[in-house]
């Protein structure tokens, strides 16, 4: 039987299909390409379409035994988000509304779903726990969190449990060299400071500098992305021993204000770099970190890369080395 991996030729899922099918795993995956790259998809199939063709998914579950879904396809840039709120509920959230279809209809029954900690919305501290409020101020969390309650009440069917992994701001680069954060327009803050200082693009722009936080620039909370490629995997023996359907949040529990991260940026390349403060973006919360306990007792999961300056230098070194 099968894996199928949704937007595995993306940046988070092609690191996931990389650990499957060093794995051994039998791995498909589904991609439209529209950010997504061929090269990045290292192990297995890669079928061309788009979650929406109904024919081409139909074919793709009649053609294979999928015993598992790892579903990263989505968009998910927070200021488009607001600028264009139904091609994302449309994308994320009516195309998992399709994906649980056929998962039901072939009999699948565990899923592991990529969402974000962009579900909290403005928690009051900053601090985001799975148990705590959800309140998305963007369409993106919102769509998220549609899809995330969809997948809830199929798995309270009993026919399907899934995990549920919420992911805080993922950077960083296979060990390897081999594979990387390939997307141009990608908005990731590493990966824009990093082209940034070695000359790749003009100036970065941070986006506000007024905000309640010690020096004015938003918090969050950086995770590598191959530890939580890792998460994945772990998510899906967890699955497979029995384990009962959950929401964890993947993340470190450590914030970092933006221009922390400029700084570390600036140490790692031994040169200033030029930095432009521009408008607030909309949509964008002051300060989101990871209650980050849960993942650790449910899944046993233990980072690897856990420090903010490693996570630049893999962010560098693949910025230094482009593939596609």
């Amino acid at each position: 039987m099968s894996i199928l991996v949704t937007g595995g030729a993306g940046y988070i899922g092609s690191h996931v299909v990389k650990l499957l099918g060093e794995a051994g795993e039998d791995v498909v995956v589904v991609d439209n390409l529209s950010t997504g790259h061929r090269a990045a998809v290292t192990h297995g199939q890669l079928v061309e379409a788009d979650l929406s063709d109904d024919a081409a998914m139909s074919r793709l579950f009649q053609d294979h035994r999928f015993e598992s879904v790892m579903h990263f396809a989505a968009a998910i840039v927070v200021p488009e988000s607001v600028r264009d709120p139904l091609r994302y509920y449309g994308n994320n959230t009516v195309n998992t509304h399709r994906l649980l279809g056929h998962c039901v209809r072939a009999g699948v029954d565990k899923l592991i779903f990529s969402s974000t900690a962009a579900v909290y919305g403005m928690p009051s501290d900053g601090i985001c726990a799975e148990d705590g409020p959800v309140a998305p101020i963007n369409p993106y969390g919102s769509s998220k969190l549609m899809s995330e309650q969809m997948i809830r009440d199929v798995s309270a069917l009993g026919s399907l449990r899934s995990v549920i992994l919420r992911y805080f701001n993922v950077a960083g680069a296979d060990s390897d060299g081999e594979i990387g954060q390939s997307n141009k327009d990608a908005t990731h803050l590493l990966k824009v400071a990093c082209q940034a200082a070695l000359g790749h693009r003009g100036a970065l722009q941070i986006y506000g500098d007024d905000y309640a936080t010690p020096d004015g620039t938003c918090i969050r909370d950086y995770i590598h992305v191959m530890d939580l490629a890792q998460a994945h995997v772990q998510a899906l023996t967890y699955l497979r021993g029995g384990g009962v359907s959950t929401t964890l949040n993947c993340g470190y529990g450590q914030g970092y204000s933006v221009s922390e991260v400029v700084q570390r940026v600036r140490q790692a390349i031994g040169h200033d770099f030029p930095v432009e403060v521009a408008p607030r973006r909309p949509g964008d919360p002051p300060h989101i970190v990871a209650r980050a306990e849960k993942i650790r007792q449910v899944l046993g999961w233990q980072p690897r890369h856990q420090d903010l300056d490693l996570i630049v230098r893999s962010t560098l070194a693949w910025e230094k080395q482009p593939r596609y």
